[in-house]
């Protein structure tokens, strides 16, 4: 299938039963001074839907998405699973034989996330930000095994169908994952290049790196050689494995059930994506409206687009 012009347009009746939901919402009980320590605090959220029920402005927002980005879709086929339609911003460059970048998004992210910095870049690259599949306006999966290497597929065969057989690749969080996959399987005659904001990697086992011991014992142990900023570092990322990962317990064995609430609640999505939001931005200054932008609200297959992880990965190995 060839590329189509795409604009987004959420219907009225979507908007109409948004509201609805907005004014019949049951905010739960809180603790006394309970902050952030079990989740999104309560004033916050009741702010934020207070927000989005009065004030936020959507068809705004969706003529300035329309007007800023050039927004496509087309069928992309991926082995075993038919064919997609999957959503996508292309800005071309104008300069001559450019090396095109490849955005890959990840939870709770879209292409919206190359917003800012498209125009900036397309002075010297093409650029392309794909919905995922299953994310945003991307069709998802109806069938289990969708795993990194079809995801990875979706993202390279979008390339060539666009026209470029070599380019660079970013991907963060989930995203990450996936560009590393594009770099494993097509690396060399087609990825040349790929960049993370979001590396992962498996801690090195204590029979196969002594060193790992020394580190350990830092945990216990204030080593001199180790800096304040390195022990910082190392506890923060300590209590994120302790009490951060909730979410991806969740969504990564059983999405289904967490689906269920996410695609029926708006309130229950903006508080899910809003806690990461903040947990994960060191303090950034979030506006009301980007807390409320992102969740536009789930689709219908919330669940499918977040799969098992045994469904999208085949072992620890992220290659």
């Amino acid at each position: 299938m060839a590329e189509v012009p795409f604009k987004i347009s959420v219907s009225s009746e979507q908007l109409d039963t948004l509201k609805r939901k907005l004014d019949a919402t049951r905010f739960p009980d809180e603790l006394e001074d309970a902050g952030w320590a079990y989740g999104a605090p309560l004033a916050d959220v009741k702010r934020l839907v207070s927000r989005w029920r009065d004030g936020y402005d959507w068809r705004k927002q969706e003529a300035l998405l329309n007007a800023e980005l050039p927004h496509s879709a087309r069928d992309i086929a991926v082995q075993g699973f038919g064919t997609l339609n999957i959503h996508y911003v292309h800005k071309r460059s104008a300069v001559e034989g450019a090396i095109p970048l490849l955005f890959v998004h990840g939870w709770p992210g879209s292409f919206i996330e190359a917003r800012k910095i498209t125009p900036l870049l397309t002075e010297a690259h093409p650029v392309v930000a794909l919905s995922l599949p299953g994310f945003g306006f991307s069709e998802a999966p109806r069938k289990k095994g969708f795993r990194l290497a079809q995801y990875a597929e979706v993202g390279h065969n979008l390339m060539l169908a666009l026209g470029y057989s070599e380019y660079v690749t970013q991907g963060g969080d989930w995203g990450c994952m996936i560009a590393r996959k594009i770099a494993t399987v097509y690396g060399g005659k087609h990825t040349k290049a790929w960049h993370t904001n979001f590396p992962v990697t498996a801690g090195p086992q204590l029979s196969f790196n002594p060193l790992h011991i020394l580190s350990a014992l830092a945990m216990i142990l204030p080593l001199l050689w180790m800096s304040a900023a390195t022990k910082a570092g190392l506890l923060r990322s300590q209590e994120v494995q302790r009490t951060g990962i909730g979410y991806l317990r969740e969504q990564s064995t059983k999405p289904q059930t967490v689906g269920y609430a996410l695609a029926d609640s708006p309130v229950g999505l903006l508080a899910w994506i809003y806690e990461r939001l903040v947990a994960w931005t060191d303090e950034y200054p979030w506006v009301d409206d980007e807390g409320a932008f992102p969740c536009r609200g789930a689709t219908p297959t919330f669940s499918l687009s977040h799969s098992p992880l045994s469904d999208r990965l085949k072992s620890r190995s992220f290659a």
